[in-house]
């Protein structure tokens, strides 16, 4: 009874002092420092209540003299020393197995760095910054709020805010014209469900239709598989039973590209791509042509080497389906490229390079990616 008071008492009294006393210093990031910190000294703290326990057992069970080793079950006799000790025991004592699920998982999903999507907010009720803990005056117009995962912080902060948002699916209620890393993030998945559902369906069953991708389908369909997608995510159903025709499909990947509020090849790379298009030489053109990739964000450049993997599989079965590189190209070239110049002669003079852009990323798909 009295050594479950000496583990419960200290941590209560812990909580409450941190909760209650602890004032964040400014420029201090709770979320990703406060948090974190209270979490590690915690568990290291639990850890070496563990230790102190079997060490004294495994001390008594061998001799008694070595029982003024330990005379209290949490802190060890040596002082700083004994700490050090106790730590090295505690990373023992961690299981390989949650170390090697940890590092399967991060293989498995890149950490895509985000910006937050801050947009000005009023506040209902007593507010305080998430950044720098301190109270968000004001009637209206207090702060701003990401819209992808509600953090809530004052404007100046804004500004300092890390770029490390976490989307949460509260959210983010749509597949469709919503940002590409958003709906990565917030699903936890390398590239949106979109691409890889549809991709997987066509290459199931429409590899050797003719004019695949250039055909059209039916847009009232295509509109059905786009609210089938948002209403219910990677569970939409869009196998043959539903859609018979595989130009639903194929429609419904091109609308997904062309919904995108950023394009898959962004407005920040779209220059580096179009000069890699106006150069003569193949080999500094493949150059430049991979300089332009670096420039993508990570899920960006990650769904466009999957779709240009896809493609090119499109391509082998040229002789059924009569498309060939430049023929996707065509198709894909205004659908994955936007100019961002308003003035509406360059961006029809940029058509042909947009073109070639693709039609390049196709051909040199296993060199580039």
């Amino acid at each position: 009874m009295t050594h479950s008071l000496l583990i419960i008492f200290p941590l209560i009294f812990f909580f409450l002092l941190f909760f209650f006393f602890f004032e964040p210093a400014r420029n201090f990031y709770m979320r990703g420092g406060r948090n974190s910190e209270l979490r590690n000294t915690v568990l290291k703290y639990c850890c070496l209540i563990f230790i102190g326990h079997r060490k004294k057992g495994d001390n008594q069970s061998n001799s008694a003299s070595h029982e003024k080793s330990l005379p209290s079950p949490y802190l060890p006799a040596r002082g700083f020393t004994g700490c050090l000790l106790l730590e090295t025991d505690c990373r023992q004592y961690l299981t390989s197995l949650v170390r090697r699920a940890t590092l399967k998982e991060n293989e498995q999903i890149p950490k895509y760095e985000k910006v937050h999507n801050f947009k000005v907010h009023t506040f209902r009720g007593p507010h305080w910054c998430e950044y720098c803990a301190n109270f968000m005056w004001g009637l209206i117009a207090q702060g701003v709020k990401c819209a992808d995962c509600g953090l809530n912080v004052h404007k100046q902060c804004s500004k300092m805010v890390p770029n490390d948002c976490k989307p949460d699916l509260k959210h983010v209620k749509k597949v469709y014209s919503c940002d590409l890393t958003t709906l990565v993030k917030a699903h936890i998945t390398k590239r949106p469900m979109v691409v890889d559902m549809c991709i997987r369906e066509i290459e199931s069953r429409g590899l050797n239709s003719e004019g695949l991708y250039r055909v059209s389908g039916f847009s009232d369909l295509i509109e059905d598989v786009k609210m089938a997608f948002d209403r219910d995510g990677e569970k939409a159903d869009i196998s043959v039973n539903m859609y018979e025709d595989i130009n639903i499909i194929t429609g419904a990947l091109k609308l997904y590209f062309r919904d995108l509020p950023i394009p898959l090849i962004t407005y920040d790379a779209y220059p580096k791509f179009i000069e890699s298009a106006k150069i003569m030489d193949p080999d500094e053109q493949l150059e430049t042509l991979h300089e332009a990739l670096k420039l993508l964000p990570p899920a960006h450049c990650e769904t466009l080497r999957y779709l240009m993997a896809h493609l090119k599989r499109v391509t082998l079965h040229e002789k059924e389906n009569l498309m060939s590189a430049e023929n996707l190209g065509i198709v894909f070239g205004p659908t994955l490229m936007r100019s961002p110049e308003l003035d509406a002669m360059a961006a029809l003079n940029d058509i042909r390079y947009q073109r070639l852009v693709v039609e390049l990323l196709i051909k040199n798909e296993d060199i580039l990616f």
